[in-house]
């Protein structure tokens, strides 16, 4: 009868692990099963780093998150540690007898209600040990645990292949940071991108034009929507030129009334270096005339005198106008807008680099809590779905302000989806979401606390419950009345 018991037991693992191409879902079924089949207590599958001969906790079943992320052991440590380090298992009747046994997980705390026993066996590739299975079985002196380890030798035989793709895995990942560090250190002595946060195919589009275009003494035309970040990009080329140690001076094309000559000395004021012009399409036809021959022959008239002055000035421009449409119109100048548009760099607007958002409002988030003396570590899921729903007219300084505001409102670890402006959580202007009665309100609020908790706890229904102060019977009938299912955060 248990030989049976066995098979069956065997094939829901190989059930488990064939269900999933996610490799930490199938081993965290694999668990589950036998939590159920063996009256496991707790189990782990560590990993051996062999970089840095560290072992750490991959999957866990009872075991609290913050453990698992914690606790880490060197090589020969304890009993995990030894075990990897011989390649032989190791099992124990009663762990309270065990000297040698760390409880690092702190899983064991206090006095035991029922007595312990343990078995940890090693996961192998070939004649390598790569890692470990454990777990807690309640003590029982008819259980043979000769029988217990062999059983558990042929589940980690079986979860081998597994463990051994997320060792390829986790090896790729530090080979990768270690790439985008080296890069990131080799692009830091050629070219600084101050402030300009992107990862976006769009982006990095950008950031190779600024590159590009920075060495020479070209004239740049930047192009985009109100607040897409186009002064950023003016101070990367000027500090990134062999002008970068010159003056940089900024001018708002938008105040150049009245005292033209006096706007126009700002050229004398950036000789060597570079002036940028922004909102160049806000300019009359006037000052466009005096631009122009400034551009044409690096010079002009000093401000209440007659004298020309040379001057060798890098020229950047900017603009959200269609200058193209403002020559037709006859409001700029062709002549004009060809020297200007020697380098064009179009900077998308953010709803065109969605990828960018969850970036930018980490980056906000961290520099408004530290502002503010505030510790707050990450945006709730309902959040982070508003934000990327969102069309952000005002792109990356709408969404600067919105995570600003946010901050000012949070009083918590995390930013919900109530910290957020009006016009996010309603749908008003994007029609993305509906208004919401007050029941509706308080049930969006449940389910989001219940999906966070969960996640938290890897799906833990108790720790779950803790952490939003309620008991195991209600957090499970409301996530049935949600229809949240505890084993997809697993």
């Amino acid at each position: 009868m248990k030989r049976i018991e066995d098979v069956t037991l065997l094939y829901e693992i190989s059930k488990n692990l064939n269900e999933h191409l996610d490799l930490k879902k199938s081993l965290y079924k694999v668990l589950d099963t036998l939590s159920i089949s063996i009256n496991m207590i707790r189990g782990t599958v560590t990993l051996l780093n062999p970089l840095t001969n560290e072992i750490t906790i991959e999957v866990a079943h009872g075991i609290s998150r913050t453990a698992v992320e914690r606790v880490k052991y060197k090589l020969g440590e304890g009993i995990t540690g030894r075990v990897i380090q011989t390649g032989h298992a190791v099992t124990i009747s009663k762990i309270s007898e065990e000297p040698h046994f760390l409880n690092r997980t702190e899983a064991r705390r206090g006095k035991l209600d029922q007595e312990i026993s343990f078995i940890c066996v090693p996961i192998k590739k070939g004649s390598q040990v790569i890692g470990a299975l454990s777990v807690d079985h309640p003590y029982d002196e008819s259980y043979s645990l000769k029988n217990g380890e062999k059983l558990l030798s042929v589940i980690a035989t079986m979860i081998a292949r597994h463990v051994i793709n997320l060792e390829i895995i986790h090896l790729e990942k530090e080979q990768l940071r270690e790439e985008n560090r080296r890069l990131r250190s080799e692009l830091e002595t050629k070219y600084s991108f101050t402030n300009i946060i992107g990862s976006s195919s769009r982006m990095r589009e950008v950031f190779q034009m600024i590159s590009q275009v920075s060495k020479s003494n070209a004239t740049v035309l930047i192009r985009g929507e109100s607040g897409t970040g186009k002064e950023l990009v003016a101070s990367s080329v000027h500090y990134n030129s062999l002008r970068a140690k010159s003056p940089f001076v900024k001018v708002n094309c938008a105040a150049f009334t009245g005292a033209i000559k006096q706007k126009l000395g700002k050229f004398e004021m950036a000789n060597k270096g570079t002036i940028f012009l922004d909102e160049i399409g806000a300019v009359g036809l006037d000052v466009q005339v005096r631009l122009l021959r400034i551009l044409q022959e690096r010079e002009f008239e000093r401000v209440g005198g007659h004298q020309t002055i040379k001057v060798d000035v890098r020229v950047i421009t900017a603009t959200n106008k269609n200058l193209e449409m403002a020559i037709d119109e006859g409001t700029f100048r062709g002549d004009l807008y060809y020297r200007l548009n020697v380098f064009p760099i179009y900077l998308p607007p953010l709803r065109e680099r969605k990828t960018d958002i969850l970036l930018l409002a980490n980056y906000f988030l961290e520099k408004y809590s530290k502002e503010n003396a505030k510790d707050i570590r990450r945006f709730s899921t309902p959040a982070i779905d508003m934000l990327m729903n969102y069309h952000w007219p005002g792109n990356v300084r709408e969404l600067e302000n919105c995570i600003e505001r946010a901050v000012l409102l949070c009083d918590a670890g995390v930013i919900h989806s109530y910290h957020l402006p009006p016009t996010l959580q309603t749908g008003t202007e994007t029609g993305t979401l509906p208004a919401m009665s007050l029941e509706e309100a308080v049930a969006n609020l449940e389910k989001e606390m219940i999906i966070d908790a969960l996640k938290n706890t890897r799906g833990n229904v108790t720790l779950a419950a803790q952490l939003v102060k309620t008991t195991v019977r209600k957090f499970a009938y409301k996530s049935q009345q949600y229809g949240i299912d505890y084993r997809n955060y697993r």
